[in-house]
């Protein structure tokens, strides 16, 4: 299984991984944990909305949109917490 994935420079650990090829492009579906501590750097990054994806163990990199994001808590900035976040990217087309 798919370990991790890196969007710009950032390594995130998985605990879920899918990938798929639509119309010859990635879409790529991963499922992750945040902590509290590092809720504001996810967040900050995933605002961005698009970024340099690498999926080292699978010898994949492309640049990818978010197609769909969701959390299982809203409220990250308490102490100790921990969400799980789904997120899709897909690839941009080329």
């Amino acid at each position: 299984m798919v370990s991790k994935i890196i969007l710009d420079d950032r390594v995130i650990l998985l605990n879920s991984y899918e990938e798929e090829k639509v119309n010859g492009n990635y879409k790529v579906s991963v499922i992750f944990d945040v902590t509290s501590e590092d809720y504001h750097d996810i967040a900050t990054l995933l605002y961005n909305g698009t970024f340099d994806v690498k999926i080292p163990e699978e010898d994949i990199m492309f640049r990818g949109t978010i197609y769909n994001y969701s959390t299982s808590i809203t409220n990250l900035y308490e102490k100790d917490q921990v969400g799980q976040y789904k997120l899709t990217l897909v690839e941009e087309k080329g």
